[in-house]
């Protein structure tokens, strides 16, 4: 596998962004790369979230309300996303580029046709000092039960999986569909028998829709191994009918749980991490909270988004996005790919999380729909 090589001349690199005019970076300022590669605000790439699809079975209120996504939506034609080739490509070049986490999601991943040979692919890729790249994968669960065992074969090795509630009214409120949230629960089971561990659960949590429902959750999934992240509505895309009434904050969900079983804080896994996680003072497991609106993380995350058809975006909640398929499909060379990458990621300036409290309008602006690109 080849990697970035240090200090070496780059050549002048024309990057395109979707909505803004084309614009070419001085050879001066790319002469050298260190790596890891870093952003304008010294920040790390190393995780990458690839969407393989912008389809999901569900009409969740706080990604795809069914009055915006229904059923005349029209979704990307197949020969717009990117090919399982494409994708393995691209991500070899991000490994290349300092990249050690994938997270494979959608819309609905599990949609996508013959997903266990993409992930067959990407489990047997490596970092350039040789560590496994660690790959995983979100969704929403409904088709867990039957795909669980072929992508622990395939070398998928841990998962999550979003779930707002343990009520059955409630969860088929969340999901717009009626799916049954005992499937879903299935599916979750399946995962923790093939060894798919750990396991995570994502609970978003709406005000005056499932906030009841945050110690039913906490108590269910205590002593199972499975840590339950609750996490901020958030204002992604532009569809969703956001307002900060509807968020209910961490520090909200951690006193009602610890309420009821005393939680002791642990902090991020690593900086880079968006759950900060408490564990149960009787040793019963741990929960975790994604803190977006009230507790931003923007200074600490490494991230970059891979949507569906193939542009980059640099923020959950960006405008735009680097196209990467034309270059793909017109034969560009895995170097001038790299190059690309490089010159967005080092201009990358993004504090959306942050701008949003210092600017009470700026959650109004054209943003991407977390269907495009994932969570």
């Amino acid at each position: 596998m080849k990697s970035f090589s240090l200090g070496r001349v780059i050549p002048l690199v024309e990057v395109s962004v979707t909505g803004s005019a084309e614009r070419a970076f001085p050879v001066s300022e790319l002469a050298t790369t260190e790596m890891p590669l870093r952003d304008a605000r010294m920040r790390p790439l190393r995780d990458l979230r690839i969407s393989v699809t912008d389809r999901c079975n569900f009409r969740c209120v706080y990604c795809m309300p069914k009055e915006v996504f229904g059923r005349d939506y029209e979704f990307l034609p197949r020969g717009e996303l990117l090919s399982f080739e494409e994708i393995e490509r691209v991500a070899r070049v991000f490994i290349g580029l300092g990249v050690e986490k994938i997270r494979l999601t959608g819309g609905e991943p599990l949609l996508r046709k013959d997903l266990e040979c993409l992930v067959e692919r990407l489990a047997a890729m490596r970092t350039p000092s040789g560590e496994d790249v660690e790959l995983t994968l979100t969704t929403n669960g409904s088709l867990l039960s039957r795909k669980a065992r072929s992508l622990w074969d395939a070398g998928l090795t841990r998962i999550t999986v979003s779930l707002d509630a343990m009520n059955a009214t409630v969860f088929q409120q969340m999901n717009g569909v009626n799916f049954p949230a005992a499937l879903v629960l299935e599916g979750i089971d399946a995962a923790l028998h093939v060894g798919l561990a750990p396991v995570k659960v994502n609970m978003v949590v709406k005000r005056g829709v499932n906030e009841a429902q945050i110690l039913p959750m906490a108590s269910h999934f205590r002593g199972t191994g499975v840590e339950v992240r609750f996490i901020e509505f958030m204002d992604v895309g532009t569809s969703n009918g956001w307002n900060m009434e509807s968020v209910v904050s961490s520090s909200e969900v951690v006193r009602c749980i610890d309420a009821a079983f005393p939680l002791v804080p642990m902090g991020r896994e690593k900086p880079s991490a968006t759950s900060v996680r408490y564990r149960y003072a009787d040793g019963q497991g741990e929960i975790g909270v994604i803190s977006s609106v009230s507790q931003p993380f923007c200074g600490d995350c490494t991230r970059l988004r891979l949507s569906a058809d193939g542009k980059l975006f640099t923020c959950l909640f960006a405008s735009h996005g680097l196209d990467m398929r034309g270059p793909l499909r017109n034969g560009e060379s895995d170097d001038a790919l790299r190059r690309r990458v490089a010159a967005l990621w080092t201009r990358r300036a993004d504090r959306y999380s942050e701008q949003r409290g210092e600017d009470s309008a700026a959650h109004s602006r054209s943003k991407i729909e977390m269907s495009f690109i994932g969570g």
